[in-house]
């Protein structure tokens, strides 16, 4: 099974980075994986639902450690992109704004 896409959605706060679609081989959507900013850096959080006891259950997640790692890298590399794409338009843009 492969990563055939990841789409980033930056966000602006403070914990929370980005919101996350993944396709796998061409045939299957997950949505609302999450970019954390953590104690320990950067990582990638499952998409989960609040259950009635406030915690929370992750609704789709790897079976395995190597799978997990495989796609927090894919999504961290895209996620670095999209960061790098918009740090290239506002400074277009200041370019601009200046001539």
């Amino acid at each position: 099974m492969q990563v055939t896409e990841v789409r980033v959605f930056p966000v602006n706060e403070e914990k929370l980075k980005a919101y996350v679609t993944i396709t796998f081989d061409d045939s299957f959507v997950v949505r609302d994986l999450k970019v954390i900013n953590g104690n320990s850096g950067l990582f990638v959080a499952m998409p989960s639902k609040k259950r009635k006891d406030g915690t929370f259950k992750d609704t789709a997640h790897p079976l395995n450690n190597e799978t997990r790692q495989m796609i927090e890298a894919k999504v961290l590399a895209e996620y670095e992109k999209e960061l790098a794409k918009q740090a290239e338009g506002a400074a277009g843009a200041n370019a601009q704004a200046g001539a």
